[in-house]
């Protein structure tokens, strides 16, 4: 009985143990699946999900990567001359860890001495023994990187590195500063072109991949990868460098000698496109040193403050340097902006060139007297009078006239509400401006001459080139076309017309209304001998202002007005001088620019008689001819002669031959060996007409050289080349500029 139960016993234990050790079996290949799945999950996470993250750590790790960094594109104006470029520079660097410590004192003794650098700051750079990468200068140059490369090679220092870098460069220094903008340390655009365009002028670096070991040192292993950079695309501009410098020369010499505080702007277009030819403010500053003040005056304040205060005032002195008012700022445009209201009243029927308007002391607007500038009367006059006259009481009858429904829509239509879309940066949004609902008769008469509205020159000038060109507002523009390293056309722009503004009728009206401004109203200084000019002069105060007497002297002129080519907008804001008056500073200036542009652009110049009688002529050599033959020559080329001795031979003449003179001057031959020319004495004509200064050159025995507006009502001479008192060879040329410096604020 015992021994059955025994045996039952042993049974159910034997039978126990056999499902334990399956169970273990179960457990041990159920804990071995999981693990394997974990493992397999963590492999499949490791090489497959994660695959490119420990790549790429295993990439750098093994690889050193050395960035070549690519040039920008170049930016030229349209005949293909460079104005920005990028040349090669060096960035030095070190691995201190791969320099040797005995080098350090030495390497950085040297180094910073090459470099021009502080020697205890190198010091601690290169002491840093666990540091594979030490920033020592950038941008060096191939002078300084050969005698960085020198040092090392002679003294064996490792860890010294070169670095491939571009720069920008600006071969023409502060020349169109404020259209080009410049570029940061780290060649990214900061202002003007560099800045609007500066994803096309970037290019894509490009890259060396050399192998390196568990140290961080290059092995001497020859592996490596070059991917070369693609340099960034070329920007061709509408800008011509030749106009570009009439414009920047005549604009420079105005904004100094008339002490104009706030700078000097000029724009430069064409009318029928609205590619601008030129573009400038004065003073501006070189690209190449954009953080270094270009205005004395500036430069000179802001040395002499200390801490916080120069701090915020060399960096308000800079932006406003950097700043293009011809884009940027808002102005009141005074009467040159009488052109949008004649034009917008004559399109839209509310009077006609011959309508009559009258002023006398005052006009009474609303309770409020407006009159006109310096208290003219004009009396009566039509409407082509009212614009030479530039008569505010004229224009606030015109605009009355015209009603400010009206007035605000002609405004908008012109584009003086918003920006003009020109491809460069900061131009505001939206100038200021009254809106009918918030416009009473006061804001309206105001508005109509030119005051209580601020708009931006660029806006004005394509608003001026809307009047003459038949009424097509113009989309300006400043990149003519985009090309790629290889030179694909990767973008080129077309004029665009954003919308009729008014009929080519009136168009044409407004142009023969604005030529008789310049042959015989204020704007007579902006007179060009050979070319028909038509233009408008403005001199608006700033409202606000905290000087009651600052003034922007404006004037905008275009020509040929038969047929306009180009528009030429001068504003002089807050000039210290004489006068303020925009026909009296500004018109000069344009007439400069718009003789010379034209001249350029091959435009044939198209005499009256009455100019034809004072034409220039380029002086004949006569030396060795006999005199009477001499005389004869120099007659025939439209010149007189003085002969001097009994030679048989002209052995002298003055003025040289290859001089330019005015027909009707006389040429002074002296016949005998050895003669020199006399010294005559210079007189005074200041304040004398072209005729009265003719005569009183020629008493002296000299000629006159005209300038300025010579032929024009009122001019007088304003400047003369040669002193008064000084001494000159008898028949040399004394230039006089004529201009009429009486016209008052308009």
């Amino acid at each position: 009985m015992k021994q059955r139960n025994a045996s039952a016993w042993r049974e159910e234990q034997a039978a126990q143990n056999q499902g334990m050790r399956l169970r273990t079996r179960l457990l041990g290949a159920a804990m071995a699946l999981l693990c394997f799945g974990v493992l397999a999950g963590r492999l499949y996470w490791l090489q497959v999900v994660q695959h490119d993250l420990y790549a790429q750590r295993a990439e750098n790790q093994q690889l050193r990567r050395t960035r070549i960094p690519a040039p920008r594109g170049e930016i030229l104006d349209q005949n293909g001359q460079t104005l920005a470029t990028s040349a090669t520079c060096w960035t030095v660097r070190a691995a201190p860890r791969e320099l040797e410590a005995e080098d350090v004192e030495a390497a950085s003794r040297t180094l910073a001495e090459i470099l021009e650098l502080d020697e205890a700051a190198v010091r601690e750079k290169l002491s840093q023994r666990t540091s594979n990468d030490a920033l020592l200068r950038r941008r060096v140059d191939k002078a300084l990187a050969d005698q960085v490369r020198d040092a090392c090679e002679v003294n064996g220092w490792k860890g010294i590195y070169l670095n491939e870098d571009t720069r920008r460069v600006y071969p023409m220094g502060n020349f169109a500063g404020s259209i080009l903008g410049f570029t940061n340390v780290d060649n990214e655009g900061m202002a003007g072109l560099e800045l609007k365009y500066n994803e096309a002028l970037t290019g894509r670096s490009g890259q060396v991949l050399t192998l390196k070991n568990a140290w961080g040192y290059t092995t001497p292993v020859q592996y490596d990868t070059y991917v070369p950079p693609v340099p960034g695309n070329t920007l061709t501009l509408t800008m011509d460098a030749n106009i570009q410098h009439y414009l920047e020369n005549y604009l420079s010499y105005a904004v100094q000698e008339y002490n104009v505080a706030a700078r000097g702007v000029g724009i430069v277009m064409d009318v029928n496109t609205g590619a601008i030819l030129a573009m400038s403010t004065k003073p501006d500053y070189d690209p190449n040193h954009p953080r270094a003040l270009t205005d004395e005056t500036t430069r000179n304040e802001v040395e002499q403050m200390e801490g916080e205060a120069r701090s915020k005032a060399l960096q308000l002195a800079q932006q406003t340097q950097w700043r293009n008012k011809a884009v940027s700022d808002l102005y009141e445009p005074g009467s040159v902006f009488k052109l949008i209201t004649a034009s917008a009243a004559l399109d839209a029927g509310a009077v006609q060139v011959s309508s009559g308007f009258y002023c006398g002391e005052s006009i009474n607007v609303a309770g409020t007297r407006f009159h006109c500038a310096n208290h003219r009367h004009h009396g009566s006059q039509d409407l082509t009078h009212a614009l030479m006259n530039s008569c505010n009481q004229a224009f606030i009858q015109v605009g009355a006239r015209l009603g400010k429904q009206a007035f605000c829509d002609c405004f908008e239509a012109f584009g003086l509400r918003g920006a003009t879309g020109i491809d460069l940066p900061a131009e505001p949004k939206k100038s200021e401006y009254y809106t009918a609902d918030r416009m009473g008769p006061v804001e309206l008469a105001s508005c109509s001459f030119g005051q209580s509205s601020k708009i931006t020159p660029i806006q004005m000038a394509v608003a001026v080139s809307a009047v003459v060109n038949g009424g097509k507002r113009m989309q300006p523009y400043l990149v003519e076309r985009i090309t790629d390293a290889d030179g694909t056309l990767v973008h080129e722009t077309t004029p665009t017309v954003v919308r009729q503004v008014i009929s080519e009728k009136t168009s044409a009206e407004m142009r023969a209304m604005m030529e008789q401004v310049v042959l015989q109203g204020g704007g007579k200084n902006a007179y060009v001998a050979g070319f028909r000019v038509g233009g408008k002069s403005g001199t608006s105060q700033k409202l606000d202002s905290e000087d009651e007497h600052a003034r922007i002297a404006s004037f905008v002129g275009v020509a040929p007005i038969d047929n306009p080519r180009v528009v030429v907008l001068v504003c002089l804001d807050e000039p210290h001088t004489f006068s303020t008056a925009g026909g009296t500073l500004s018109a000069p200036v344009v007439a400069s620019v718009l003789a010379d542009t034209l001249d350029y652009l091959g435009v044939p110049r198209q005499y009256t008689e009455k100019e034809k009688e004072t034409l220039e002529a380029v002086l004949p050599d006569v030396t060795g001819q006999p005199p009477a033959a001499a005389k004869a020559r120099l007659e025939e080329h439209g010149f007189g002669a003085k002969i001097l001795g009994d030679g048989e031979r002209v052995r002298e003449q003055t003025p040289r031959s290859g001089q330019i003179l005015a027909r009707g001057s006389t040429v002074v031959l002296y016949t005998e060996e050895g003669a020199s020319a006399a010294q005559v004495t210079v007189p005074s004509v200041l304040g004398q007409t072209a005729d009265q200064a003719e005569a009183t050159l020629a008493a002296a025995g000299l000629n006159l050289k005209r300038a300025g507006a010579p032929l024009q009502a009122g001019t007088v001479a304003v400047r003369q080349s040669a002193l008064a008192g000084t001494t000159l060879p008898a028949g040399s040329p004394v230039e006089a500029a004529f201009y009429d410096w009486s016209l008052p604020e308009d």
